[in-house]
């Protein structure tokens, strides 16, 4: 099968989408199928790099690292077009997209779409938050989800967000498939003491971490006051935030001005071939993000066999299992109680370390990979069968 994606996020750029369509691409190629990547260019140009496609673009001040396609010069459509594939599947929904409708009705083939983004939760990104807004927004997505001939959601909070849109088309809830060998694997105690000192901290240290994307809507401040609430408790107790962002100097001040500086650790950026590495090192991740639509933070402190404390939230339903998997919390005493339990009984951890690593396998890029597939085949069959009636129509009506 000939599959193109398209997205206007992709390496050497670094978030969900783009660890999701990355996976989602070896999948497909690991399954035999010709796929091919339409994505804007890191530098500007034009240019192709194996299976990756990148159009002409340029950077725009809608949102922090937004680019947008410039319109002239962008052979490489046409060549897309000469290759013919057979569906599109769209990661995106702005420049990329305006040339997968093209795409799609220029060779009349099916589009499905995997909708990554609760656009809510960062519309203060979008001209400060002073043009669209969030009824707008719904009207927005309503408008362009129903024209797609099937939507992936990577949760079912993201589903239900999707119908409070009043979108039509069929949704089928798909996870966002990891690496499970990557975040599986060992770290040596030589290593994991190196990194430790790097930060101030030692193999002694009871330690929690965070990872991913500093920024507002992270909530990360809240998981800094409830730890601040825990040393009240638990004085040798440490926290380290592992990632870069926006929001990295606000919390750093946060920090100072709670003088927690020597249990509060920041890393900065990390390089993504080591990240998996960071999750290692506590004794839980902790998260308060209500912003997630698929979560990839929390498989990835899963399959590390880390357990997870985290704000309840409907997109880590079935993952996160109080006492299995780790914790959710909704108030700061159950935040408090939580860590309390994790740090003095080593038992727990380990059940719930085994309890994650299992639950992980569940969410593997092979069982992704096979899902998506097997959307591609079922909606190929449906746009079979329609134009094979039209064309009954047409000869029986004329």
């Amino acid at each position: 099968m000939k599959i193109l994606i398209t997205t206007d996020t992709y390496y050497p750029m670094i978030n969900g989408v783009v660890i999701s369509v990355n996976n989602l691409y070896k999948q497909l190629k690991r399954l035999g199928n010709d796929v091919r990547i339409l994505t804007l260019s890191y530098d500007g140009k034009q240019h192709v790099e194996g299976d990756i496609y990148y159009l002409n673009s340029r950077f725009v001040r809608v949102y922090p690292e937004a680019k947008v396609i410039r319109p002239f010069g962008n052979k490489i459509i046409r060549d897309i077009v000469e290759w013919s594939p057979d569906i599109i599947h769209s990661q995106t929904e702005f420049s990329t997209m305006i040339v997968a409708k093209y795409i799609k009705r220029k060779l009349n083939i099916p589009q499905i779409h995997t909708y990554h983004t609760m656009y809510e939760d960062y519309l203060k990104y979008f001209l400060k938050g002073k043009v669209i807004r969030k009824n707008t927004m719904a009207k927005i997505i309503r408008l362009l989800c129903n024209t797609f001939d099937e939507i992936i959601a990577p949760t079912e909070k993201v589903k239900e967000a999707l119908i409070s849109y009043d979108v039509s088309t069929d949704i089928e809830i798909i996870p966002t498939g990891i690496d499970i060998g990557k975040f599986g694997k060992n770290v040596s105690k030589e290593e994991k003491c190196k990194l430790l000192k790097k930060y101030g901290l030692s193999s002694s240290d009871d330690i929690l971490v965070y990872v991913g994307r500093i920024a507002e809507e992270k909530n990360i401040d809240e998981i800094i006051n409830l730890f601040n609430c825990v040393l009240k408790n638990m004085p040798n107790i440490k926290l380290l935030i592992v990632g870069g962002g926006p929001y990295l100097i606000k919390l750093q001040n946060m920090v100072k001005e709670l003088n927690i500086e020597e249990s509060v650790k920041f890393t900065g950026m990390i390089d993504v071939d080591e990240v998996q590495k960071y999750y290692r090192l506590g004794l839980a991740f902790v998260t308060a993000s209500k912003s997630e639509s698929q979560g990839l933070t929390y498989l990835e402190a899963v399959a590390s066999g880390c357990p997870v404390v985290c704000k309840w939230d409907l997109c880590i339903k079935n993952l996160i299992i109080n006492g299995e998997t780790g914790y959710t919390y909704t108030n700061e005493d159950e935040f408090v109680e939580h860590i309390k339990a994790i740090i003095s009984n080593k038992e727990l951890r380990n059940h719930m370390s085994m309890g994650a690593k299992k639950m992980a396998q569940l969410y593997s890029t092979e069982n992704f990979g096979k899902k998506v597939f097997e959307i591609y085949g079922e909606v190929l069959n449906e746009k079979k069968d329609d134009n094979h009636n039209s064309h009954l129509l047409r000869t029986i009506f004329g």
